[in-house]
């Protein structure tokens, strides 16, 4: 991307903010239909979403801030929740839509399997901005952030492994489970260690702009350094942003940086998810002919079905417990399940040697224009329903 294209995106960004809140439309929504008509008059295909522009650039500081703002407590008390909703809620809902892909596309196990996989997690970047949207506080917010936060791992390590398989690597069991592990635990290991250490020299200094930038390489070298090794970058950054939101506090981090890295890192999210809605929206166009088929109908039927299955018979298990998720909630975290960039990027990573490629893409587009548009924009309905939506803070006065 071109300086004069960042540009452009900014500027379409800051209108899209202002006419959103004017005509109560979901910001990501709007910045979708922007990206949309972009492509229309200009050449879309140099607006280009690729796997690595959303990993090593985009996705690194929407996790961290996310997990900067996430309160440790809460989040260590939902744990065993979100994580039965994030690992095996995951396996089941890729399960359900590799086996309906496989049986009413006649696609093969691996075609299927890969999609199943990459459309199965809640993307993050979809969630977070949703309900920051919305402005949707308390328990459901957190349920419903940190799973998205920690299901990518899951989805990560089952595409690598069927990506694996498909150049002609073991699907045994002990290699799959140490690979998990490996992803998951080292990805937290580097991440919380990672950010510890930067804590450590932060700890020495009292300048805000230094502290600044040493969040800014925990949120991207942690990142950086577990995809390298192997692990998950987004459990990393995840890890580091809860060490520097819990313990930087404390007094590693001076009072003075404090404010500053989180309106920096706030920006950092808004500017990222600015970025990638459009870039979406450019793509959409690309697919718009797509959409209305039987493989998207198909896929976005499974992707629904996939999501019921794991968050119903799964937060039933808790219905006795602490953990207990009410009904309403429990529609909220099936209807919020949205996927966005992450799924597209792992679609566009499938090899072309893999033959339902074409047909992988276009479903992945359809089921992210379903959840933008469809999803995105009934959602406020949905949380206005149950009553968890946070009205809109007054503008702030002028000092003008």
């Amino acid at each position: 991307m071109s300086v004069s294209q960042i540009g452009l995106i900014l500027l379409i960004a800051c209108v899209v903010a202002v006419l959103s809140r004017r005509v109560r439309l979901p910001y990501s929504v709007g910045l979708v239909l922007a990206g949309t008509g972009l492509s229309w008059f200009t050449a879309s295909a140099n607006l280009a979403l690729t796997p690595e522009l959303i990993y090593k650039v985009l996705l690194p500081p929407l996790i961290f801030e996310a997990a900067l703002q996430l309160d440790w407590r809460e989040f260590r008390n939902e744990l065993p929740l979100t994580g039965v909703l994030a690992f095996p809620g995951t396996v089941i809902a890729a399960a359900i839509v590799a086996a309906g892909m496989h049986v009413i596309l006649r696609w093969g196990w691996l075609g299927a399997g890969l999609f199943g996989t990459l459309i199965a997690a809640t993307d993050p970047v979809s969630v977070i901005a949703a309900f920051k949207d919305m402005r949707v506080t308390g328990r459901l917010s957190l349920l419903v952030e940190a799973e998205s936060l920690l299901n990518d791992g899951a989805a990560a390590v089952m595409f690598a492994v069927l990506l694996a398989a498909g150049e002609g690597g073991s699907l045994q069991v002990m290699p799959v489970v140490g690979r998990l592990l490996w992803m998951v635990g080292g990805g937290i290991a580097v991440g919380a260690a990672g950010a510890g250490a930067l804590l450590v020299l932060a700890g020495r200094i009292e300048d805000r702009l230094v502290e600044l930038t040493l969040t800014t390489v925990a949120a991207y070298g942690s990142f950086l350094l577990a995809e390298r090794l192997g692990m998950s970058g987004v459990l990393a950054s995840l890890a580091a942003g809860l060490v520097v939101g819990h313990v930087g506090w404390r007094g590693a981090i001076s009072q003075d940086g404090r404010g500053q890295i989180v309106l920096f890192w706030e920006y950092m999210a808004f500017l990222s998810n600015s970025i990638i809605f459009i870039l979406i929206g450019a793509r959409e166009a690309q697919y718009a002919t797509q959409v209305i088929t039987v493989t998207a109908a198909a896929a976005i039927g499974l992707v629904l079905l996939g999501r019921v299955a794991a968050v119903y018979p799964l937060c039933a298990v808790f219905a006795g417990s602490r953990w207990r998720v009410g009904l309403w909630h429990q529609h909220v975290l099936v209807w919020g399940g949205l996927r966005g960039a992450l799924a597209l990027a792992l679609a566009l990573a499938v090899p072309a040697s893999v033959p339902e490629r074409g047909g992988i893409i276009s479903a992945a587009f359809a089921v992210v224009a379903f959840s933008v548009f469809v999803q995105g924009i009934t959602m406020p309905l949905l949380i206005k329903r149950a009553g968890w939506g946070v009205p809109p803070p007054p503008d702030p006065p002028s000092r003008i």
